[in-house]
């Protein structure tokens, strides 16, 4: 469901530091999606604890014992879609998928969590990471528009916004 960027290590010190720095949470990682309708609200954070729902998919519920977080950003995007920069401060299962979902904007080609809908993919896409290791700063992006990743992510406005997020860490995110 999800294209994008993914970190390999080579050597398993390496591994070891990145299991390391996802558990400290100190690797930022962005991700872009395209939902199906207007959401609730347009940027902010999303909070709550996911449980278990029906047919491999969870739901999130207003409990907050070990929530799932994530900030977002959105922009227009084709007929009444919307196009989200999401940043996940917890690593939860389905974590972007359930909060868009949350919303009242479930992402386009989504199997599980908007099931009739008939997108040639899901539009869910690994788009940057930031991090330190060793002592040197890494920054990474994948443009899904540069691969065959789907037609959505070719529409003007989508490539406009992606565009203006094209340094996703530069942006004002509310503090965590």
């Amino acid at each position: 469901m999800t294209s994008g960027l993914l970190i390999l290590a080579k050597r398993a010190e390496i591994a070891a530091q990145f299991s390391r720095l996802f558990e400290q949470r100190q690797i930022d990682k962005y991700y872009l999606a395209i939902g199906s309708k207007k959401p609730k609200k347009k940027q902010g954070t999303i909070v709550g604890d996911m449980e278990r729902s029906r047919r491999s998919s969870w739901k999130l519920v207003n409990s907050k014992n070990n929530p799932a977080v994530t900030q977002f950003f959105s922009a227009a995007a084709q007929s009444g879609e919307r196009l989200f920069l999401c940043k996940p401060l917890s690593g939860k299962t389905h974590q972007i998928r359930v909060a868009l979902k949350s919303i009242g904007s479930p992402i386009k080609g989504d199997a599980i969590y908007n099931v009739s809908d008939d997108a040639d993919r899901g539009y869910l896409h690994a788009y940057a990471l930031r991090f330190e290791l060793c002592g040197e700063l890494f920054q990474f992006r994948c443009d899904p528009r540069a691969s065959d990743l789907g037609e959505k992510w070719q529409a003007a406005e989508v490539s406009d916004a992606i565009d203006k997020w094209s340094q996703p860490w530069e942006l004002a995110w509310p503090k965590k």
